[in-house]
């Protein structure tokens, strides 16, 4: 006899496959179709099975983790904080070590069966291996912070006015940031715009050496309001970075230049300090 009411397909098997704690478990569409709602498409599963099994909630626990479905099932509480209690996903932060085993080990017993489900290639999806790894790659891209400056190869992040970097170097090469190094010389012009120009004091790297620093003074001097200013310079996608920041005294500028190099400042405080 058919059964037009999926309500009561879903009776039928929670009564054929056995009684159940409805606060853990759900009824799960094997084939994730809601309107297939014969006997042999529904099964118990605890929420956290429904959950991983399922391609488009599973990729949303990825994102909102940072990781494997196999890394978050083996230290839940590693990742507590990062589930929001209002993202829909909240129960998921009282998830236990055990609970994510027993879990992990039932996807491995699916995974590893003969019988996949009818659905096509979604059902194919589900049932693949859980060794695919979280790939960052598969974030959604977001647009550089940065824009491209007047001199080719050059870009400047939190730089308002387009400028000009004549010692920029014209090709990357081995160690683009040390032949950019090679090109600071004391006193020549670091950067230029429609408002001036700034001249250069000092340059080095920062521990790592992953960041060079530029020093330098308003070529306008004494009528400049903000005289010195510090530029960390980044190789990044092929182009030449310029971060800005400007100071009213040397002293402050100094200060940052020293701490940026990983190195102790043992001068004063300036009036940079507090604004």
């Amino acid at each position: 006899m058919e059964i037009g009411s999926a309500r009561v397909h879903i009776i039928v098997a929670m009564a054929f496959y056995g009684p159940r704690d409805t606060k853990i478990y759900v009824v799960d569409h094997i084939d994730t179709n809601r309107q297939n709602n014969r006997i042999e498409n529904l099964r118990w599963l605890t929420r956290l099975e429904n959950v991983l099994l399922n391609p488009i909630t599973r990729k949303k626990i990825e994102y909102i983790c940072g990781c494997s479905a196999e890394e978050f099932l083996a230290n839940p509480e590693k990742y507590r904080d990062l589930i929001q209690p209002d993202t829909g996903f909240g129960w998921m932060r009282t998830v236990t070590k055990e609970e994510g085993d027993q879990c992990l080990k039932n996807l491995l017993e699916w995974t590893a069966s003969d019988k996949l489900p009818s659905g096509g290639s979604m059902g194919e999806w589900i049932y693949r291996p859980l060794s695919t790894k979280y790939n960052p790659a598969e974030k959604i891209q977001k647009e550089p912070d940065y824009v491209m400056s007047l001199t080719p190869g050059a870009a400047q992040r939190n730089w308002r006015t387009p400028s000009e970097f004549p010692c920029t170097p014209q090709g990357g090469g081995d160690n683009p940031l040390a032949t950019y190094a090679e090109n600071l010389k004391d006193g020549n012009t670091f950067a230029q715009n429609q408002y001036g120009a700034s001249l250069i004091i000092n340059s080095g790297f920062s521990e790592d050496r992953q960041a060079l620093y530029v020093m330098t003074e308003s070529s306008e001097g004494e009528a400049a309001i903000k005289r010195y200013a510090l530029a960390k310079i980044t190789y990044e996608d092929g182009l030449f970075v310029h971060t800005g920041r400007t100071f009213f005294t040397k002293e402050g500028a100094e200060k940052q230049f020293t701490l940026a190099q990983g190195l102790e400042w043992t001068g004063e405080d300036s009036i940079d300090d507090y604004c």
